[in-house]
């Protein structure tokens, strides 16, 4: 079962349009990555959803090293204001350690379908 990631962000005032600017960016860095099963900002007002999911909890890992730059320009624009991690056990606790500092919420996947 694949690993999800769904950070919540809070333009400062202002900051909306250029944080707007940003998506295609990070779309772009995202794009090369096999192990993407989608990645996708929707957006309310001020606020800005980032939809995204991967193989696995490495792969998740690999993509915040990947972004890390980009993720830390748009923290200058905008407060994260919700972080939640979705899979499976085995896969949380890998990525645990490296996201302690974010302090996500965590989501055991329970039951579901994958195709």
């Amino acid at each position: 079962m694949s690993v999800s990631i769904h950070p919540y962000f809070k333009a400062h005032a202002g900051k909306r349009e250029a944080c707007f600017a940003l998506m295609p960016t990070f779309v772009a860095a995202t794009q090369p990555d096999k192990d993407c099963l989608y990645y996708e900002f929707t957006t309310q007002e001020d606020e800005i959803f980032c939809r995204e999911a991967y193989a696995c909890g490495a792969a998740a890992l690999a993509h915040i090293t990947t972004v890390g730059p980009l993720l830390e320009q748009m923290l200058g624009m905008a407060d994260l204001t919700r972080l939640e991690i979705h899979g499976p056990a085995a896969e949380l606790e890998l990525m645990k350690p490296a996201l302690a500092a974010l302090n996500p919420a965590w989501f055991e996947t329970v039951i579901g379908v994958t195709r």
